[in-house]
């Protein structure tokens, strides 16, 4: 009854059914080895994150061989000894903190060879009123005079989209968006360290802003799941290869055994 299978017509579906299922089956373990992958590099990062460790120098975290910013150094501690640039203050609007709209209070801190360091010297609620350079900030604003030395933890560029940034469109005084390019645009030092310092010390008036995650650079974010999802969506398919093989299989050994029975339709 199903010597049929033996011809060739039915010898090259199968050939061709069974490399649809390994095809299948191959990228659906590509994109679970890709889910996983982002799953160890999310893990990775909050293990990083969670480890105390001893505060380091900024330039020995962002050093020449790594200059900016990564999933592997956001979050370290690190300390930064120079003058602050009371004069070129920023507030950074729409930073929400424990559910609460608030701004970010930004100053410029100048080291030794001339380099500068945005240093978040704590959130402040409700909206920013004009700018908080010298003469205008509040109290808790104020930044201290003369050489200091800040320990904070390292935090990555923000992006338009991150955290409440934005490209543009506020007030002088105000930055919307954390980056160095965005720095560049206000203030043209010497260089900037990448990505920014969140104090960890901050004065009475502030809170002290947490790690901010990078976007999109923990590991677990939409793109993982997508990843999850095509995985089951490639296992789907080739299961459907493998039922419409074995469908139509029964059909044709069925048709077969009616014909051994005679039970072919007579066509007029």
């Amino acid at each position: 009854m199903y010597r049929f299978l033996l011809t060739p017509r039915w010898l090259g579906g199968t050939a061709l059914a069974m490399a649809a299922v390994v095809v299948c089956v191959w990228l659906g373990s590509w994109q679970l080895g890709r889910f996983e992958d982002r799953v160890s590099t999310h893990q990775d990062t909050k293990a990083s994150l969670t480890a105390s460790g001893d505060a380091r120098p900024i330039d020995v975290l962002l050093g020449p061989a790594t200059p900016q910013v990564t999933t592997e150094t956001v979050g370290k501690p690190v300390t930064v000894t120079g003058s602050f640039d009371t004069e070129h203050q920023l507030l950074v609007p729409n930073r929400v903190l424990d559910g609460k709209q608030g701004y970010y209070v930004l100053t410029p801190l100048r080291t030794a060879d001339g380099h500068a360091v945005a240093v978040v010297r704590g959130w402040a609620p409700g909206a920013p009123s004009g700018s908080a350079a010298a003469g205008s900030a509040s109290a808790a604003e104020a930044a201290p005079a003369g050489q200091v030395t800040v320990t904070g933890r390292l935090q990555a560029n923000e992006s338009v989209g991150s955290n409440g940034a934005v490209a543009g469109g506020l007030p002088a005084g105000q930055l919307g968006m954390i980056n160095r390019a965005s720095l560049l645009n206000v203030l043209e030092y010497d260089g900037w360290y990448d990505g920014w310092v969140a104090a960890d010390q901050v004065p009475a008036g502030l809170t002290a802003v947490p790690t901010v995650q990078p976007q999109g650079g923990d590991g677990l974010t939409l793109r993982a799941f997508q990843n999850l999802g095509y995985t089951l969506e490639w296992f789907v398919f080739a299961g459907f290869v493998i039922f419409m093989w074995f469908r139509l299989m029964r059909r044709e050994a069925e048709a077969e055994q009616d014909r051994a029975l005679g039970l072919d339709p007579v066509l007029d």
